[in-house]
């Protein structure tokens, strides 16, 4: 990965802490956005900050055109970023809870994708790495918004991969089970720990997917629990 750009959105949370580390350490110049981050949020030479909120259009194309301007390249773009609602019934979930998950977990991801592909296949062997959830694969009771988006994103990187294939870029979605964060432990304190997902995998699974060991699998949606 030396001597390639990575853009990670999401790079400060939970999970995409671990990817933006794991990114790192391949020697990767690492871009990390999020709403609120600096170069004290991650101890390396190669990691660019960057403050951006990802549900502004204009605002994500500005940021991507930025980076391909100041680096000349960007070869992987990895998407963690993403929120959770739940505990109510579709009768029950206001406009509020809608709009928050459509614009968290899939308007984001169209922004990101529409703004970073131009680049990816000049890259020739682009990659683009999207996080979804292993929960949205069956419909949830009481997560109406939150599988409907999260499923919909599935949809709109098996189409990237379609779209993209005559260049060289690969897409494909990692699937992860619970995951052993400090939020999920605090939103569910009585379950059991042990038997929860490391992050630490996903970001291992994230940048193998980044890869030319994976330049053969695209339009995939893995699940990893």
């Amino acid at each position: 990965m030396k001597g390639k750009v990575v853009f990670v959105t999401g790079a400060k949370g939970s999970l995409g802490s671990f990817i933006t580390q794991r990114f790192l350490a391949t020697g990767a110049t690492v871009v990390g956005a999020s709403r609120s981050v600096s170069r004290e949020d991650f101890v390396a030479a190669n990691f660019v900050p960057l403050s951006l909120d990802l549900t502004e259009g204009a605002a994500v194309r500005e940021a991507i055109d930025s980076v391909a301007s100041r680096y000349g390249r960007l070869d992987v773009l990895v998407h963690v970023a993403g929120g959770f609602a739940g505990g109510q019934s579709i009768a029950e979930t206001d406009d509020t809870t809608w709009q928050q998950m459509r614009d968290l977990n899939l308007t984001s991801a169209f922004y990101v994708l529409r703004a970073a592909i131009p680049y990816l296949r000049k890259a020739g062997q682009g990659r683009i790495v999207a996080i979804g959830s292993l929960a949205a694969v069956e419909p949830q009771a009481g997560l109406a918004a939150y599988v409907t988006y999260k499923s919909a994103l599935s949809m709109l990187v098996r189409t990237a991969a379609l779209e993209n294939r005559d260049a060289g870029v690969t897409a494909n979605l990692i699937l992860p089970g619970t995951m052993d964060t400090p939020a999920n432990r605090k939103s569910m304190p009585k379950a059991d720990f042990s038997k929860w997902l490391e992050p630490s995998a996903v970001a291992e699974l994230a940048v193998w997917l980044a890869g030319p060991d994976a330049a053969h699998i695209s339009g995939a949606s893995i699940p990893i629990e």
